[in-house]
């Protein structure tokens, strides 16, 4: 559970790191607290954190889940690539909103796996 627990921390540091740019996105461009829109690229920051917070509420269980069935290294490789695809999500989306394809199915991709995944584990029992 080492390399599993490593990449979930991973994925816990991205999304913090991603609160931190909507922090420093909100100075920036002035967009003073409680207020969650603003400016365009406040807003782009802003959703990239909280798409992302969407997707964690389903990756981690889904991940720890799958991993009863599944070989630990493949569960952290596919987390691997949901990190490599929430990065490109971001680039993507804070760039041009129509560039979030890529990252955007990087990311979800894993999430199905895995899903698929805890669910084969949990009709066997595993």
């Amino acid at each position: 559970m080492n390399l599993l627990n490593l990449a979930i921390a991973l994925v816990l540091v991205q999304l913090l790191v991603f609160g931190v740019l909507v922090g420093r996105a909100r100075g920036l461009y002035g967009v003073k607290a409680p207020a969650t829109s603003g400016h365009e690229i406040f807003d782009r920051h802003y959703r990239v954190q909280m798409n992302t917070i969407e997707l964690v509420v389903m990756l981690v269980p889904a991940a720890y889940l799958a991993a009863r069935w599944l070989p630990e290294n493949w569960v952290a490789g596919l987390v691997g690539v949901y990190l490599v695809g929430r990065v490109l999500y971001a680039v993507g989306y804070v760039r041009d909103p129509k560039a979030r394809g890529t990252g955007f199915l990087l990311s979800m991709l894993p999430i199905m796996a895995l899903l698929v995944a805890a669910l084969i584990a949990a009709v066997q029992g595993a």
